[in-house]
C-alpha cells in the first residue's frame, strides 16, 4: 500500500529581509529536526556575510575596501564566482554591481535556499519545498503520485494568478518582478530601472542560477525570450506592462 500519512516539519523565519518557510512532507525524526535547526542558522549566518544593510557584514566591509575576499568565509569567493558567471552567461545583463557599488543580492538569496534545502536532504528529507521570500526549491514529491504546486501571482490584478506551476520532481521555481517592491531591479548597462517586463518566472532544476537567471532575464527586457530558450534546462513565462504575456516553448509543460 502506498504511505499517504501526513508527516513533516514546518517552519517559518524572518530573515534576510524577507520570511523562509519550511515544509517537509518526510516523518519527522530527531536527525530532520537537527537539519531544520542547522538550514535556519545557514541562512542566519548569510545575512551576517552577505546583508549590504548591515554595515558589519562581510560584503559591507568589502565594498568599503577594509578587507579583501581572502579575509572573508569561502562561501563569499564561491558566491561572486557564481555571479561572475551569471554575468558571462547573460551577456552582462546580471551585475554584482548594478548601481555602482558590490551588492550581490541577485544571487545570495537562492543560492542560501537552495543550500538550506540540500541541508535537509543531507539528513534524510526527500520531500522538500524551501520557500525563500516567494522563490521556491522543490525536492521530491509532497506524497506518492502528488506534485507540489505553487501559484504565480499576476503583478497587475492583486490576489489572481498568471497560472499554476506544478512540481513532480526536484525543481527551482523564481519569479522578478514589480509587484511587491516596485521598479527595483536596475538595468546594469544604464543603472535604471528595468521595466520592460512586469514580472518573470523562471522554472529550472536548482535555485542559485534559477533565481539570478531570472533577473537577468528581467533585466534585459525584450530579449529576455530569445535568451530564455538557449538556456538547457530552463522555462519562463513573463508578464509584460500592458497585461499581455509569453512564454518559451517548454514552460507548458510545467503548468496545470
Amino acid at each position: 500500500m502506498p504511505d499517504t500519512a501526513v508527516y513533516g516539519l514546518r517552519h517559518v523565519e524572518h530573515v534576510m529581509g524577507t520570511v523562509f518557510s519550511f515544509d517537509v512532507r518526510d516523518r519527522e525524526t530527531p536527525a530532520l529536526r537537527r537539519a531544520l535547526d542547522a538550514a535556519v542558522r545557514h541562512l542566519h549566518h548569510v545575512d551576517a556575510v552577505f546583508s549590504t544593510y548591515r554595515p558589519d557584514s562581510h560584503i559591507s566591509r568589502l565594498e568599503r575596501g577594509e578587507i579583501t575576499v581572502e579575509d572573508c568565509p569561502p562561501e563569499v569567493h564561491e558566491v561572486l564566482t557564481l555571479c561572475d558567471r551569471v554575468g558571462q552567461d547573460s551577456d552582462g545583463w546580471f551585475s554584482t554591481v548594478p548601481a555602482g557599488h558590490l551588492d550581490p543580492s541577485g544571487l545570495v538569496k537562492g543560492w542560501a535556499t537552495q543550500r538550506a534545502a540540500q541541508i535537509l536532504h543531507d539528513a534524510g528529507a526527500r520531500r522538500i519545498c524551501v520557500n525563500g521570500g516567494g522563490d521556491l526549491q522543490f525536492r521530491g514529491r509532497p506524497a506518492p503520485g502528488r506534485p507540489w504546486r505553487v501559484g504565480v501571482a499576476d503583478p497587475r490584478r492583486p490576489g489572481e494568478l498568471v497560472c499554476v506551476v506544478t512540481a513532480a520532481h526536484d525543481l527551482a521555481v523564481a519569479t522578478s518582478g514589480t509587484g511587491e517592491r516596485g521598479a527595483h531591479i536596475l538595468d546594469p548597462h544604464t543603472g535604471g530601472p528595468a521595466t520592460a517586463i512586469a514580472s518573470l518566472t523562471l522554472v529550472g532544476p536548482g535555485l542559485t542560477l534559477t533565481d539570478a537567471y531570472a533577473t537577468a532575464a528581467f533585466a534585459r527586457g525584450d530579449g529576455a525570450r530569445e535568451w530564455v530558450e538557449r538556456l538547457d534546462g530552463y522555462e519562463a513565462l513573463a508578464v509584460l506592462p500592458d497585461g499581455r504575456t509569453w512564454r518559451t516553448t517548454g514552460f507548458g509543460a510545467h503548468e496545470t
